[in-house]
């Protein structure tokens, strides 16, 4: 009798394996990336559709009688040439950078002086105090606006009636809204009162995971309060302190809707920042192509103010891995 030998495989134990062969993937392998791919499909079409739209738009003419005609006019860079040939611009950036600058910093600051507080005050006065930022949070931005409307009121407000009542008679019809530094002023305490909540409570959650045998270490050492913080609390708080920074940033350039309600950018444009300016161009001129460019050049000083923060940021990120 001959021996019969069967052939292996290929891919299995004991089969030839030949120099430069390409292995055929395997559906399991492939598994994770299809049922990823609905998921990446609609975050493209969702966010990265209505990005390009912008884009595109802010290469073309679109004013309300161009929408109407449904007609398509290229007009390459002059939507640009038009925005930052105009002084008033400019002036409107700088103004948006430093308040954004101004009440991001109010925001963190605040922010960590009340998780700090969370973190050494008893149980009641904590639960107190939690209760009454998430209240505060939960509050709709048209309804805060008109309290501090009401509060900063120039002849029927609480504030310049207490003010009076403390003894500075010059604040009696004091106006807070006469000029546009004012005006922002309030707008960047409104601001700054519904987003320090979420910032402190996302920072007090991060001192909630720093553990308890480190500060007892340090107690024991003989350090101090500021060098247990210097040491212990702030490197286990920076990276939350950065990502939620960096958040605010986002949120508080873009902010539209407390500017808008409390005085519509005014007096005479005093308080008017980007996100105002486009909706000027847009919604109330009419001149969406304009509007488009607005808001590219609007991404485009982001990406210049956080640039260098978002590389600390990564930095950071990798170290930790």
């Amino acid at each position: 009798m001959t021996a019969t030998h069967t052939r292996p495989a290929p891919g299995t134990a004991g089969s030839p394996v030949v120099p430069g062969a390409r292995r055929r993937p395997r559906v399991g392998e492939a598994m994770p990336y299809l049922l990823l791919a609905p998921a990446v499909l609609a975050l493209i079409t969702l966010l990265g559709w209505p990005a390009v739209n912008v884009v595109v738009t802010s290469f073309r003419k679109l004013d309300l009688g161009e929408l109407t005609r449904g007609e398509f006019t290229w007009t390459g860079f002059g939507n640009y040439a038009k925005i930052l040939s105009n002084p008033e611009f400019w002036t409107v950036t700088v103004r948006t950078v430093v308040f954004t600058a101004c009440i991001v910093a109010a925001t963190v600051v605040g922010a960590l002086l009340l998780a700090l507080l969370m973190k050494h005050v008893p149980a009641v006065p904590r639960v107190v105090l939690q209760i009454s930022l998430l209240l505060a949070w939960a509050v709709p931005q048209l309804a805060a606006t008109t309290v501090f409307q009401w509060i900063f009121d120039q002849q029927y407000g609480i504030l310049n009636k207490t003010l009076v009542l403390l003894g500075f008679d010059s604040f009696a019809g004091n106006s807070w809204f006469a000029s546009g530094t004012s005006t922002l002023i309030v707008v960047g305490i409104l601001i700054v009162w519904q987003a320090v909540p979420f910032v402190a409570m996302t920072l007090y959650a991060a001192l909630l995971g720093v553990p308890n045998d480190l500060y007892e270490s340090a107690g024991i050492d003989g350090a101090g309060g500021w060098q247990t913080f210097t040491s212990i609390t702030w490197p286990h708080l920076k990276p939350v302190l950065m990502i939620v920074t960096f958040l605010s940033i986002l949120w508080d350039f873009k902010v539209f809707s407390q500017v808008w309600a409390m005085r519509e950018g005014g007096p005479d444009g005093g308080s008017t920042t980007l996100p105002v300016m486009q909706y000027l161009e847009g919604i109330a001129g009419k001149h969406f192509g304009v509007a488009a460019a607005v808001s590219v050049l609007m991404v485009l000083v982001l990406v210049v103010v956080c640039a260098q923060y978002l590389r600390l940021l990564l930095r950071s990120q990798e170290v930790e891995l």
